[in-house]
């Protein structure tokens, strides 16, 4: 992912997530991540935010979740779920992979239908093994995937290992 997508084409995937959502809530795919009260969740490609609102219920006031997205109108566009829904414990980051966050400082990584999109896959992988902690779990989805590949493109490089395959998602620990 080079570039920011026209806004023409992230309002249509507004959309199109809309209609996913009605048809498969976020909440369900999220409860496979393991995510509780007070943990500190990142949202790696976040996109026009349908995973914000529902982790930020579930992390309740003591947690956070942190959205990234490189294209401005998804950040924005987070910015006023979380002003609408009165979510206080919601941060945006625009960029596209440095994050800003601390070493170490979170609990679930949220890597879900970008990393096929990817031009420095490797590096993004680098920047979220830096900012998981020790015991923190990396969810993985991507329909745009085959199983080997995922398996191959998040475990070769010895920063994760499998911990578990849900219906929906793949957890992975930190490794190192």
């Amino acid at each position: 992912m080079d570039k920011p997508m026209s806004n023409l084409m992230f309002q249509g995937m507004c959309f199109v997530f809309m209609l996913r959502d009605l048809f498969s809530p976020r909440e369900t795919i999220l409860t496979e991540t393991g995510i509780k009260s007070g943990d500190y969740v990142f949202d790696y490609g976040c996109g026009p935010g349908g995973y914000v609102a529902p982790a930020s219920k579930m992390l309740g006031e003591a947690g956070r979740v942190f959205a990234l997205d490189i294209n401005p109108l998804a950040t924005k566009r987070v910015q006023k779920i979380a002003l609408k829904k009165q979510l206080a414990n919601v941060e945006t980051i625009c960029s596209d992979c440095k994050t800003g966050l601390h070493d170490n400082s979170l609990d679930v990584i949220l890597l879900y239908d970008i990393f096929h999109m990817l031009s420095k896959p490797d590096a993004v992988l680098a920047e979220l093994h830096r900012i998981l902690k020790p015991k923190g779990t990396l969810s993985f989805s991507d329909h745009h995937m085959n199983e080997n590949d995922i398996m191959a493109k998040i475990t070769d490089g010895g920063l994760f290992s499998l911990s578990k395959k849900g219906k929906k998602t793949y957890s992975f620990l930190k490794r190192g």
